[in-house]
């Protein structure tokens, strides 16, 4: 094993809720995470794309940081979201991290740029040079518009800072490559829901999960029974989360699972635009597919 920090379980990746003036609402924060924790998490990640960091302003996004540190156990693993378009922007925000008391961050491409590889390995040098900090690369091509190669992760696989991947390309041929590749030094982290069971198999110990911010028990249960080797709970599982999970895959995805937390009796508003609300019939289809999850 050549990197810093094991990861392992279910750590959400956490919505951040407004209240009815577009503000962010700690109250209904700290009533979700406590919620997590009874559930069952390991960890958490804020300021990821569900948790709409787009949106937020510098001060917003260190209030929701320390505000999830102050939260979090000793136990707990804190990884924080510190993206940006631009590598400056990026160390800005990874110090801020730093500084709150996060020694792990989440970065995915700079959006918009659409770097070269090579340019893409020097920003992720210039990060952690520039910051104490563990790396959890973050691939999800669809929204960013750009890959994380297996030359990008070549560069790194000896580096015991770059600790995982979260892999949300949903092509399971890339995660099984990954963890062929890079077993020991590189982790496979779950990032696509609906074949997290999958990923578990081909090596996946841990799960940044959005999901899980309206069915927390339901994925941590899937984590739990896996790990136990109750293979046939596992699937039979699956099935259950599968249909939300696929509905959450094909689009508004923060809109739906900010639905669903309302859905489990803990609202957290609205998304806050560009993102727009769910129409009647969107939320009937997946009220449907999340009701059996909520009977649990």
């Amino acid at each position: 094993m050549s990197y810093n920090v094991k990861l392992s379980g279910v750590m959400p990746a956490l919505v951040t809720p407004f209240d009815a003036d577009n503000k962010i609402d700690f109250d209904a924060f700290g009533k979700l995470l406590t919620h997590f924790r009874e559930s069952g998490v390991t960890g958490w990640v804020p300021n990821g794309s569900t948790g709409e960091y787009f949106s937020q302003s510098t001060e917003e996004r260190r209030a929701v940081l320390q505000f999830v540190k102050d939260f979090a156990n000793d136990d707990e693993i804190l990884i924080a979201g510190t993206n940006a378009p631009a590598t400056r922007e990026v160390i800005e925000q990874t110090a801020m991290a730093k500084e709150i008391g996060y020694d792990n961050v989440l970065l995915a491409p700079p959006f918009y740029t659409r770097p070269t590889q090579e340019e893409l390995i020097k920003h992720y040098e210039t990060v952690l040079a520039e910051v104490d900090v563990n790396l959890v690369l973050y691939s999800y091509p669809a929204k960013d518009g750009a890959d994380i190669s297996f030359e990008l992760m070549d560069h790194f696989a000896d580096n015991p800072r770059v600790v995982g991947i979260k892999e949300s390309s949903g092509v399971m041929q890339r995660a099984i490559d990954i963890v062929s590749r890079y077993e020991g030094k590189i982790q496979l982290i779950s990032g696509s829901d609906d074949i997290a069971l999958d990923f578990m198999f081909w090596g996946a110990e841990s799960w940044i999960c959005g999901p899980s911010n309206c069915m927390a028990k339901a994925c941590c249960e899937l984590d739990r029974l896996y790990k136990a080797g109750d293979l046939v709970a596992a699937k039979s599982l699956m099935m259950k989360l599968y249909r939300a999970m696929n509905i959450l895959e094909s689009g508004k995805f923060v809109q739906k699972i900010k639905y669903g937390a309302e859905l489990q009796g803990m609202p957290v508003g609205e998304c806050r635009a560009p993102l727009g609300p769910l129409t009647e019939a969107e939320k009937a289809e997946f009220k449907e597919a999340m009701a059996p999850i909520l009977a649990m």
